[in-house]
């Protein structure tokens, strides 16, 4: 299976700390230290990925707001 480009490859050590901050908000931390990501399980991962996407989502929100706000302004 071919490797998929990355599109913004300084990206990728934010998501992974982002990562790590979500799973330690769910106590998952230390399954990942002794099992690795490649032996949690299904529902493990997954919840960690949702709760990522909904931290991104919030941060997203943030900013169009804040950026709403600065052009209400100008």
């Amino acid at each position: 299976m071919a490797k998929r480009k990355k599109l913004y490859p300084k990206a990728e050590d934010e998501l992974d700390s982002l990562k790590e901050e979500v799973a330690e908000e769910l106590q998952l931390d230390d399954d990942i230290k002794e099992r690795g990501f490649e032996n949690m399980t299904t529902r493990e991962v997954g919840k960690i990925g949702g709760n990522m996407v909904k931290k991104m989502i919030k941060y997203s929100e943030k900013q169009m707001d804040e950026k709403r706000y600065i052009d209400v302004l100008s």
